[in-house]
């Protein structure tokens, strides 16, 4: 009799550990699957990887407007950093402008181009300003052109190659980068991929 007294409570033990390392197991499978959905819109982090915030920024336009990354909320964004005198960049610059005057209130979507002042190779800041204009005017583009004078945005960006595009669903995270040229066909489906 006490034979069997001790076989179940050695049971019972051996239970409630199995138990409490299963109830464990659920737990950290719950904690795996909610972070697998994304983390909450307060837990983002600021930065360039997929599901990220990107740096936030405020440049001046070609047309003295003031633009604010945050501001552009609501609407996809495609994100893009280049100079007049990359060749890859002049090559795109038509499929952005096409791809924009096709797709762009149909789609929500706002084409940012950031041109990296700095990096101009004119020796004034008028003067760099002037090949700027010069250049969107020479491709007739109609969507924001910021001018980036001291690389603020370039640098928060890690901008090395050029041209650099990121795409930025209507809630503000980066869902994508491409770094080289894009034609109408890429940005299109990439754009299609956004929230």
């Amino acid at each position: 009799m006490k034979k069997n007294i001790g076989l179940l409570i050695v049971v019972l033990l051996v239970i409630a550990m199995i138990g409490t390392y299963v109830k464990q197991q659920i737990n950290e499978d719950r904690a795996i699957e909610k972070s697998a959905l994304g983390k909450d819109i307060g837990e983002r982090e600021i930065g360039l990887g997929n599901g990220d915030t990107p740096p936030d920024f405020t440049l001046t336009s070609l047309d003295g407007e003031d633009i604010t990354l945050s501001d552009l909320r609501g609407k996809k964004v495609v994100l893009n950093f280049w100079a007049t005198w990359c060749p890859p960049c002049k090559a795109e610059m038509p499929h952005m402008q096409s791809f924009y005057d096709k797709y762009g209130k149909e789609k929500n979507v706002e084409i940012v181009a950031v041109n990296l002042t700095s990096a101009e190779r004119d020796v004034t800041a008028d003067a760099k300003v002037d090949t700027v204009m010069t250049f969107r005017d020479s491709f007739e583009l109609t969507f924001p052109i910021l001018l980036d004078p001291e690389n603020s945005a370039g640098s928060d960006y890690q901008i090395i190659t050029i041209p650099t595009t990121y795409f930025i669903d209507s809630n503000g995270y980066i869902q994508r980068a491409i770094k080289g040229p894009m034609d109408v066909d890429m940005l299109k489906e990439y754009v299609d991929a956004l929230d």
